[in-house]
């Protein structure tokens, strides 16, 4: 592939911190767009150039996706935005609903020495509040050598639905996350 002299890449490379794998576990208590049901999946966003989507689970309101989405982090204060849509065969699928959540206290906790800690040890704990999605209070975890945090997002927008969700870092060499700059 051809990237016109490499420059734009090098600066993405540049400012990369490090891959989110973001796992979208399941739906619960969906929207009924269909007659009886809906044909859910998520669309991840960050920033303007990343989209990323799961597959469709047909008839089901309570989908279990398990999903692994992974998106490029540069900017940790972007806020990811994720998007429940029903999908349709012969007309634009309907929207059930979005969320979004901030990775800032992720971030913060993956930049601290850890090593040597316990595993299941919680880092720090991110309260619902009206600027967030979240259902219920989310621990950030050391868990085995790496941070991981679960969320169950509720969905604005909509009469009800929730989304449950686990977020992971994965390291990439010669990124900056863990050094203050």
């Amino acid at each position: 592939m051809y990237t016109g002299g490499g420059s734009a890449t090098k600066s993405l490379m540049d400012n990369l911190m490090g891959l989110l794998r973001i796992k979208i576990k399941k739906g619960v208590n969906l929207a009924v767009r269909d007659v009886r049901t809906s044909d859910p999946y998520c669309v991840v966003k960050m920033g303007k150039k990343q989209k990323l989507k799961t597959r469709v689970i047909k008839k089901d309101i309570n989908p279990e996706w398990n999903e692994d989405l992974t998106l490029s982090v540069s900017d940790p204060s972007l806020p990811v935005k994720l998007t429940v849509y029903d999908h349709d065969t012969f007309t634009m699928d309907d929207k059930m609903g979005d969320a979004e959540f901030d990775i800032k206290s992720f971030v913060e906790a993956l930049k601290m020495n850890l090593h040597g800690l316990p595993s299941g040890t919680v880092i720090t704990r991110v309260l619902p509040c009206r600027t967030n999605c979240l259902a219920e209070e989310s621990r950030v975890i050391w868990d085995d050598g790496k941070v991981v945090q679960d969320m169950i997002l509720r969905l604005r927008n909509v009469e009800c639905g929730e989304v449950e969700l686990q977020l992971q870092w994965i390291d990439l060499p010669g990124t900056k996350v863990g050094v203050e700059n």
